[in-house]
């Protein structure tokens, strides 16, 4: 403890440095989208590996098919466990750049009405304040101790913003040397300003197009209605069937592998400072409409759902046209939670389809992609660790709550690095991440300093 003691108080003492270290960083304009900044990106990388090799990592910038990737390693004590840090260098593009207060490269400390203070800047929160946090975490164990509690490798990517092309390549060409015992994932956010979390869930997802055809053309309504088939009123009739009247799904065997909630982690959402009316409200609604019987946070956490992304069909244009469409079209999503498995619901889908249509008719799909959901086990060690340890740096306890999207990185650290992840991470809703005045909290980069620091000793506790 007396260890952990100096770290945090190094911590504290060298704040400025960290910010003026973060600011540094924050001026790179490592826009992965664009071409145009690609040398920005690489510079990006090169402070990076720049930064971890000056505190004492083994690390380089390595090349991929595209913007380049940053991993560093550091050794811990024998018998330590191993953790891959992930965080990625790129951010969004900026546009539009007049609906910004201060220059998006140009990061700034702004004190607030209530004395508080917050760095803006592109890729203050997503992702570069984020991963600073660990890295001056173990600046800071370094320094005090002359190493780290656990073996560290940490992996920076350079294309989180543009879809990642290069990511697979990499982590299969480089399997053994970036798997570890557990992943560390930054990326996430705190459930308030005051209440740290770990998301120890992430919904899969599986994406279906389909089009129903009927017809040779398109008909003439007047000497065909009533006669002919209607692929739009058909394909409609099938989309409403995928929904009993209580919003379950009613696919054969689609809730396999879906359990209930533990009545813990149940009693800890339903102590959430979570108000469902207001969440609805904010987009103009106000009724929950799934499942009948399961609160929001139940409905968007830990169920699985299946949903109705885009209908087309006939004649869409402006003012009216009397005709029988000879096909319609529908793009489908599901997401998934626990072990549902994304083949068997994709293939349920089809059979689904296929079951229900007319004479005359055909059905074509297309698959958009499919993959599991992310669960880490609510009992896990790890994870209980890293609760108390994040509990034991904020005013209140941390939370462990699911996301309702999807982080692929960590499905493919799972499926081809076998690790497990934590995503802990600092963010707040409100800093505008992706938008012009993106913003992270100093309490943000502050205490997440600190917490990773607490997370590191809790989880080197094994070493020996």
């Amino acid at each position: 403890m007396a260890s952990l003691d100096s770290v945090l108080a190094c911590l504290d003492l060298n704040l400025d440095r960290s910010v003026e270290r973060l600011k540094d960083l924050l001026r790179i304009p490592s826009i992965s989208t664009d071409p145009a900044y690609a040398a920005d990106c690489r510079r990006a990388a090169e402070w990076l590996a720049g930064d971890l090799s000056a505190i004492g990592f083994e690390a380089a910038v390595r090349d991929t098919t595209g913007h380049p990737v940053v991993v560093a390693h550091r050794d811990g004590p024998a018998g330590a466990p191993h953790v891959l840090f992930y965080g990625h260098y790129d951010v969004q593009p900026v546009d539009p750049l007049e609906l910004w207060d201060s220059e998006p490269f140009d990061p700034q400390v702004v004190t607030q009405p209530d004395g508080s203070r917050r760095i803006t800047g592109r890729g203050s929160a997503d992702d570069k304040g984020q991963l600073m946090t660990f890295i001056e975490a173990c600046r800071a164990y370094i320094a005090e101790t002359g190493g780290l509690p656990c073996r560290v490798t940490i992996f920076l990517e350079g294309e989180e913003e543009s879809g990642s092309p290069s990511l697979l390549p990499f982590l299969d060409e480089f399997k053994q040397e970036l798997s570890a015992d557990v992943a560390l994932i930054c990326d996430t956010n705190m459930w308030d300003k005051q209440t740290p979390a770990i998301s120890t869930g992430l919904r899969g997802l599986v994406g279906e197009e389909i089009t129903i055809k009927a017809a040779s053309r398109d008909l003439h309504s007047g000497y065909y209605g009533g006669a002919a088939a209607n692929p739009i009123r058909i394909l409609s009739k099938i989309l409403a069937d995928l929904h009993d009247a209580d919003g379950r799904v009613t696919l054969p065997g689609f809730y396999d592998g879906v359990p209930e909630l533990p009545e813990d982690i149940r009693k800890v959402w339903d102590g959430l400072d979570f108000d469902p009316s207001e969440f609805l409200g904010e987009v103009g609604l106000s009724v929950p409409a799934g499942e009948t019987g399961r609160s929001v946070l139940e409905q968007t956490w830990s169920r699985p759902t299946a949903e109705i992304n885009g209908i087309t069909g006939g004649y869409t244009g402006e003012g009216f046209k009397t005709v029988i469409a000879a096909e319609a079209h529908a793009k489908v999503s599901f997401r998934l939670v626990f072990d549902q498995d994304p083949d068997k619901i994709r293939a349920a889908f089809r059979a689904f389809v296929e079951a229900r249509l007319p004479a005359d008719c055909r059905v074509e799909f297309h698959p958009h992609g499919g993959s599991p959901a992310i669960q880490l086990p609510f009992d896990s060690p790890i994870l209980e660790r890293a609760r108390q340890a994040l509990s034991d740096e904020w005013p209140k306890p941390a939370v462990m709550i699911s996301m309702g999207g999807s982080i692929p990185v960590v499905g493919e650290f799972k499926r081809r690095l076998g690790m497990e992840s934590l995503l802990i991470g600092f963010g707040l809703g409100d800093d505008r991440i992706h938008s012009p005045n993106e913003k992270y909290e100093m309490s943000s980069f502050h205490q997440g300093q600190r917490s990773w620091a607490r997370v590191l000793a809790a989880l080197g506790t094994d070493a020996g």
